[in-house]
């Protein structure tokens, strides 16, 4: 078949595998291809296969979640495994569940596989194998796809196809890519001296190989510590040197950053028992080996253009000058724990796929939308799409990026078969009742803090709203194209947020008065909370461009936050939902409160505008249906007789029929009060 007539049938041809010819080699086709069957990877494959999408997922493993079934080393996860919550809400009960990947399967929760508050990363391996093989997730084992490349294509979604490689040189090729990889490349230092290095991937986990000897650990992340933490008692002492500081994560509000399960070398080093921590720049490092096999730390400008194979006797060391150099002792084992960065090198130039800069420079450049800068259709999700949020919030782990995965399969959803954002529609009488829900719920907000936030888009004179979840705030100008939604009317964003000056290495977050509990107060909390802004428009690209630095979001024509809480319950009537509902009220310019028929009548006689209840209620005849609960509260405030003592012979009154309690509703009215009296503080709801 020739090329042209090939690209012709797949283009008219999207949505079903097909086989064809192209410069001798044969292509099976898919829409969408995924790399990688790690936590990401089958996220992916869920949300795709629940759109009955054509999709292959390709894993170079045997099995899925290789990653976990080599690291940790010391095999304990630091991601959170919380049994009981004393709720009963499975979406809540999410936010203390860092495990589980989203499906509508109960048994897929890892609660039942584990009880370990830090589970084991065996268990991270069997959980996601069930996850694959349950789910019947479409997923090609012992498949390393080893190159990608682009095939010019006018009829394919994106302008071009997507061409991959296997290891046995079958080809593939594909609509949309989806790149969950991972991050699994070592990130490796060169210096003099470099071979003698040991890394944390190959190193021994055997406690008795390290009794009596001194070792220097290069690196400061969790790997570090997990490796120090490991040996800690049978070593004669631990030196740890790198080019930043310690960041402890109670400290930055950063998942990533150094956890206390790890970090008992902090103990030893601050109440001196040998331990300790240096800064340094390991560029500037170099390791000379003795005759009796010891390693000698210096710095690079102090061999000039000598050999280190010369030996340790001939070149000048940093103690030979400064006789207290702190590195001064030699190490039996140096051990490299610098983490790891992202595999470039498979694409193809054509791609794109280029690093990012500074700190993130071990990530791939892509958009807040996490799509590829340099490539349409290519998305990366999983630990690799870390660098939206880099050192913020949770994306580069499985309780962060579950939700950024989802997030990305709605906008692929809506760009390339029509499906807008999902969204529900409500009366603006339930403004309120709605966020405050969503605040107290939802985990995707309160995971991805800052990153993900809940639309609220607004209809045509206020009278009701469109509520979409969990949307790329980085993306906030595009709304409209990405989801399929209109926001003509204005539109408020519900995101959650630290305080300002809370996060950070060298923050006291211990300090006394840390809590702000006065709602007056509110835009001072330190802690996680809720932040609503408003927008009488939609932001434009500009507007996004050139926001605050530290502001998640441009500057909204009014911003209101509601006060922190200890139990991260915003449910108080008084100090969370009266100043979010008088917000509200202001920026609609408009009465959320709820009303009892009375109090409508008298607006009816005193109001040219009657509030949104009365509107969709009262006018339209629509009052209040009784229930058990309802007659209850209307006997304890003596607006009606209590009829549950009345004699009546038999077991039976007379008359009685099935219902006999709605019909006593019907016949005895509630006593109309003084109309004065009902148009005041107690008739809000």
């Amino acid at each position: 078949m020739a090329p042209a007539v090939c690209g012709t049938l797949l283009g008219l041809a999207l949505y079903a595998s097909s086989l064809c010819a192209v410069s001798g080699a044969a292509f099976l086709y898919h829409d969408y291809c995924v790399i990688g069957a790690g936590p990401a990877g089958l996220q992916a494959a869920y949300f795709l296969q629940q759109a009955g999408r054509d999709y292959l997922v390709f894993e170079r493993s045997h099995a899925p979640g290789s990653f976990f079934a080599l690291y940790p080393r010391h095999r304990k996860l630091i991601s959170i495994n919380k049994q009981y919550t004393g709720k009963s809400n499975s979406e809540f009960n999410l936010r203390h569940d860092w495990n589980s990947l989203l499906s509508h399967d109960r048994r897929l929760l890892f609660r039942r596989y584990s009880r370990d508050f830090f589970p084991n990363a065996d268990t991270m391996v069997r959980y996601l194998e069930d996850f694959a093989s349950l789910l019947k997730l479409r997923v090609q084992y012992n498949t390393a796809i080893i190159h990608v490349t682009l095939e010019k294509n006018e009829q394919a979604w994106n302008g071009h196809f997507f061409l991959l490689t296997d290891q046995d040189r079958k080809n593939y090729k594909c609509s949309s890519l989806l790149v969950a990889a991972g991050m699994w490349v070592p990130n490796v230092v060169n210096f003099p001296g470099a071979e003698y290095v040991e890394g944390y991937e190959t190193v021994s986990i055997n406690p008795e190989d390290f009794a009596g000897q001194t070792v220097l650990i290069l690196g400061r992340g969790n790997s570090a510590f997990e490796t120090a933490e490991n040996i800690l008692g049978v070593t004669n002492f631990i030196h740890m040197v790198s080019r930043s500081r310690v960041r402890l994560s109670w400290a930055t509000h950063y998942v990533g950053d150094l956890r206390a399960i790890n970090n008992g070398l902090l103990d030893t080093y601050q109440l001196k028992s040998l331990d300790g921590l240096l800064e340094g720049d390991l560029e500037d490092l170099a390791i000379i080996k003795d005759k009796k096999g010891k390693l000698h730390i210096t710095l690079q400008f102090y061999l000039e253009n000598r050999n280190i194979s010369m030996g340790v006797d001939s070149i000048t060391l940093p103690q030979d000058e400064l006789d207290n150099f702190a590195t001064r002792a030699p190490y039996d084992r140096v051990i490299r724990c610098l983490g790891w960065k992202f595999d470039f090198s498979i694409y193809n130039r054509s791609l794109r796929m280029m690093p990012g800069k500074g700190n993130i420079k071990k990530y791939p450049q892509i958009k807040p939308s996490y799509e590829s800068r340099g490539t349409r259709g290519l998305f990366v999700l999983g630990t690799a799409s870390h660098s939206v949020d880099f050192r913020k919030s949770a994306g580069g782990f499985i309780h962060g990026f579950r939700y950024t995965t989802r997030a990305v399969h709605r906008l692929l959803e809506n760009r390339h078969h029509g499906v807008p954002w999902p969204s529900t529609v409500y009366p603006i009488t339930q403004l309120t009742n709605s966020i405050i829900k969503r605040v107290n719920e939802a985990s995707g907000l309160y995971q991805m803090f800052s990153v993900l936030a809940d639309i609220i888009l607004l209809r045509e004179n206020a009278t009701a709203f469109e509520y979409l979840e969990e949307y790329p705030i980085g993306v906030l100008a595009e709304l409209e194209m990405q989801t399929g939604r209109k926001a003509r009317n204005g539109l408020f964003v519900i995101i959650m947020e630290y305080g300002r000056n809370f996060s950070g290495a060298d923050k006291d977050v211990f300090y006394y008065n840390r809590a702000v509990g006065e709602a007056q107060h509110a835009w001072q909390s330190n802690f996680l909370h809720p932040v609503i802004y408003y927008y009488k428009h939609l932001p434009t690209e500009r507007e996004m461009r050139v926001r605050p630095p530290d502001w998640p979001l441009p500057r909204p024509n009014a911003i209101h936050h509601i006060v922190e809480d200890f139990l991260t319950d915003w449910t108080a009537p008084n100090a969370h939902i009266l100043p979010l509902r008088r917000f509200l009220e202001n920026c609609l310019s408009t009465d959320l409160r709820n009303f009892f028929a009375e109090s409508c009548f008298l607006f009816a006689f005193t109001h040219q505008k009657l509030p949104p209840s009365c509107q969709q209620g009262y006018v339209r005849m629509q009052g209040l249906v009784g229930s058990q609960e309802l007659r209850h509260h209307a006997v304890q405030a003596g607006l009606l007789q209590d009829y549950t003592h009345t004699d009546f012979s038999g077991d039976r009154p007379p008359d009685s029929h099935d219902g006999s309690q709605e019909q006593l509703m019907r016949d005895h009215g509630i006593p109309v009060r003084p109309l004065q009296h009902l148009v005041n503080a107690k008739d809000e709801l």
